[in-house]
């Protein structure tokens, strides 16, 4: 059997392990659906209400309300690979969450993560 591709992963897998990762560094789901809303523009209470095998991770990110525009205020790298050097749109936004999802585990503040400008 091939690996599946993040874009095809199942969204309720994938936003389960951010909690987790988020809560076994003492951070809550909430503030994980604080900064989604914040890049994503979906409510804050939407991610917990996607039923599992219902929504792609890449869907997810396309049928995305409001993408905001200061995301590429993120910089940094996450898994080795620098956010500024991702081509693939779909990919980068995948990868400023997972960075925003790192710098709450890390300690740091909604209000610090999700850039005002």
């Amino acid at each position: 059997m091939g690996r599946i591709s993040i874009f095809d992963m199942d969204f309720r897998k994938v936003y389960d392990a951010l909690c987790a990762k988020a809560m076994r560094k003492g951070r809550t789901a909430a503030e994980v659906n604080q900064i989604i809303s914040w890049l994503c523009g979906w409510p804050e209470s939407y991610p917990e209400t996607i039923m599992p095998g219902t929504m792609t991770y890449g869907d997810f990110f396309r049928k995305a309300p409001a993408m905001n525009p200061l995301r590429f205020l993120i910089k940094g790298s996450i898994c080795g690979v620098k956010i500024s050097e991702i081509d693939d749109p779909l990919m980068k936004d995948i990868r400023i969450l997972d960075k925003m999802i790192d710098e709450l585990a890390k300690g740091k503040s909604t209000d610090q993560i999700c850039r005002k400008g």
